[in-house]
């Protein structure tokens, strides 16, 4: 068995071929999506993946914005700047890159963002509106995966799906979205006994845990679809992620590839939530 790659490139550009056209009917309407980022430090990860975000951003027609602070911003002035574009009208989209440095309590600065603003799906509001199976804001990475289970008719209702790893980012949101389509999941972690035994059960398998070729053949039951969500550098600096791809796609039946796998989804859900925050904002201005 040689399994089916799960190409998130592939679907990122379907989608980005949707997502002109709204983004077209905006403009039509005087409405230019906008996004802002706020980027501080010199994280070198951080800058790369801003540096994509924007890219595409602007590739849409995006008012695409990149805010650079220094790595010793103060809280204060950090959560000034996040209510400054609150209340700037011609943002649809506020968007602060973690990690952030020690001295600013992150969940206070993602906490401030307008929840209807909140694009990357974090704030409380939408994380409880999540989870009462209400969405608006998803988290993009699970959004992402979501959207590649079903662009490759992967069935969900009814069958065993493993998470592994709990974060809010990733584990959490993805567990809730998939009971949402009727999986029976389990969120397992890195204190999980018997972890490659409990993995062997899953028809849909999740991957987030931070640990470069952790999964082997061994965790995988055969025909699974596999979800790699890692991102980590081997010894000599190549991109892998927490599968060992190689020789999972021999077990497996649908794999994501790292890279060109969950990666462009993430932005692309990013882009997918900005132009809908701006037709939620613009329909909301024209009731008052």
């Amino acid at each position: 068995m040689s399994a089916i790659i799960m190409s998130g490139k592939l679907l990122a550009d379907e989608m980005t071929i949707e997502m002109q056209n709204n983004v077209n009917k905006l403009k039509e309407e005087g409405i230019i999506p906008g996004l802002v980022v706020l980027l501080v430090g010199e994280d070198p990860a951080s800058q790369t993946y801003v540096r994509n975000k924007e890219k595409r951003a602007k590739s849409l027609g995006f008012h695409s914005l990149v805010k650079r602070y220094p790595a010793d911003i103060s809280e204060e002035k950090l959560l000034n700047e996040v209510i400054r574009y609150n209340e700037d009208p011609s943002f649809h989209g506020i968007l602060v890159q973690l990690p952030l440095p020690k001295q600013i309590d992150s969940d206070k600065i993602l906490n401030a963002i307008d929840s209807v603003k909140d694009v990357d799906g974090f704030h409380p509001v939408n994380m409880g509106k999540l989870l009462i199976g209400q969405p608006d804001k998803i988290p993009c990475t699970p959004y992402g995966i979501m959207k590649l289970l079903e662009r490759y008719e992967i069935e969900i209702e009814g069958k065993t799906a493993v998470v592994i790893g709990r974060s809010n980012i990733v584990g959490k949101p993805m567990a809730q979205l998939l009971m949402m389509k009727n999986a029976t999941v389990t969120v397992a972690h890195s204190r999980t006994k018997n972890l490659a035994e409990l993995a062997r059960t899953a028809d849909i398998l999740v991957v987030a845990i931070g640990r470069g070729n952790f999964v082997t053949k061994e965790f995988i039951k055969p025909g699974a679809a596999v979800i790699d969500v890692g991102m980590n550098r081997d010894q000599n600096g190549k991109l892998i992620g927490d599968v060992k791809s190689d020789e999972v796609a021999e077990v497996a039946g649908y794999l994501t590839p790292v890279p060109k796998g969950v990666g462009p989804m993430t932005i692309t859900m990013l882009l997918y939530q900005t132009i809908e925050s701006a037709k939620k904002i613009a329909a909301s201005s024209k009731k008052r």
